[in-house]
């Protein structure tokens, strides 16, 4: 008899899961790039509001495919079911190229420059704490799962306490700068069209992680009622605690010393609480950091591991290989941080996240058409939970992404078209494979 999955998750449990993906270091940093948009306190407030909107419209809608294809590889398998195994295998592809190294790459590059002003050293040690911090990670995995998911749960408690303390605290601190929350402007000479779709682009690398909200849906007593639960109150909560950490920056720096400053939120503690309590914080800050590199390299891993083991990439017989004593897949992990050191030493944090969410949007989009095209064309499909409001939920979900891959290929078109590419590589390498793979006989 085949196994199944246990139905033991309630709604609690699926909460602290939507929340615990999805918040990781990107509101700490993002901040200074949508200031540096738009040099507006109120548009920088409203870009945050909207951009946990759009996640939550597209949480929700992602969320039908998960409940009703609950297979192991999660999106990867949505997009392989309504169009076939070449769209599953870009996906995947964009992950091991783009999506996992790209994260790492960056939270390690901004981990390198909160390490250096915190220890008030030079900047020439921003890149080597970065590559040292990437791949002291990566060991630490090489040690086996279990290492790997103790570092993840220590940092899951710890990236809560900076958020909580500068929320709570800053709030009835004195502020610093006076706010004005209409009419909704933006600073001198900037463009309110431009400013405005920068800065919604800049938050949605904070929201990124909702797209595996959906994979613990097999698992979940009631779906139906559970999982539209979790995502509207999980991720409600987490834009209004992303607005009110923004909110608390903007009452404490002046705009200038916010906009294009990736040490924004050291500076904010340190203001806030002095220089010992404001040093407590920023460490606390990088280990949440550290705690999110982590979690993508514990799972950006187990990526090609899996579709190695389907022997869906050339060289699979590497990548499928695990350490004898650790049971981790050591190749493909060594590969992964391969990718993430060119793009540490090519790469800036902005670029690299912009390019990450580009071309995971790209594929965002496609599971949004998905549910569309899975409606008409298969009606009788087991569907435990049906997105909310159908078709208005997924219609937003799809004309934001829409507008987020428009704004991205207009302001950092060169970005856009090296996502693409690398993307696209993906194709001629599936069919190569496709031919040259070692026929198996049943």
């Amino acid at each position: 008899m085949a196994k199944e999955l246990r139905r033991e998750i309630g709604t609690f449990t699926a909460l602290a899961t939507v929340m615990g993906t999805v918040i990781g270091g990107g509101v700490f940093f993002k901040t200074a790039s949508v200031v540096a948009a738009n040099h507006s306190a109120n548009m920088t407030l409203v870009a945050w509001v909207l951009g946990g909107l759009l996640t939550i419209c597209a949480g929700l809608t992602s969320a039908e495919l998960a409940a009703a294809i609950p297979k192991t590889g999660g999106a990867m398998r949505y997009l392989e079911y309504a169009y076939g195994k070449p769209v599953g295998f870009l996906m995947g592809w964009a992950q091991i190229l783009v999506y996992y190294p790209a994260n790492i790459a960056a939270l390690s590059i901004i981990f390198g420059v909160q390490f250096v002003a915190l220890f008030h050293l030079t900047t020439a040690w921003q890149l080597p704490i970065a590559i040292l911090c990437g791949l002291s990670i990566t060991g630490l995995n090489f040690l086996g799962a279990k290492v790997g998911g103790r570092v993840q749960s220590v940092a899951l408690i710890f990236k809560l306490i900076p958020i909580a303390v500068i929320v709570v605290l800053g709030l009835f601190a004195p502020a610093h700068t006076t706010i004005q929350f209409w009419p909704i402007s933006t600073g001198d000479h900037i463009g309110w069209g431009g400013a405005f779709c920068s800065s919604l682009l800049a938050t949605m690398f904070a929201y990124d992680g909702w797209i595996s909200i959906g994979n613990i849906a097999g698992e979940m007593k009631h779906p139906e009622r559970d999982l539209p639960r979790a995502i509207v109150i999980g991720l409600a909560a987490i834009t209004l605690v992303y607005t009110l950490i923004n909110l608390v920056f903007l009452r404490t720096l002046p705009i200038e010393a916010i906009a294009g400053n990736q040490n924004a939120a050291a500076d904010a503690a340190m203001r806030l609480f002095g220089q010992f309590g404001g040093k407590l914080v920023t460490i606390g800050i990088l280990i949440s950091v550290y705690g999110a590199i982590n979690g993508y390299t514990l799972t950006g891993m187990r990526v090609p591991f899996a579709m190695a083991e389907e022997d869906s990439l050339p060289f699979s017989k590497y990548f499928r290989r695990l350490s004898r004593r650790t049971y981790v897949p050591y190749f493909a992990g060594s590969v992964q941080f391969g990718i993430a050191l060119i793009m540490m030493l090519l790469g800036s944090f902005d670029l690299l996240t912009d390019m990450l969410v580009f071309v995971m949007w790209v594929f965002n989009c496609l599971i949004f058409i998905a549910v569309f095209k899975l409606r008409k064309n298969e009606p009788a499909l087991v569907r435990p939970y049906r997105v909310p409001g159908y078709p208005v939920i997924p219609l937003i979900a799809l004309i934001g992404g829409l507008f987020i891959l428009v704004t991205t290929l207009v302001t950092e078109t060169g970005l856009a078209v090296v996502g693409l590419l690398l993307t696209l590589l993906g194709l001629p390498v599936y069919y190569w494979h496709q031919v040259h793979r070692p026929k198996t006989t049943d």
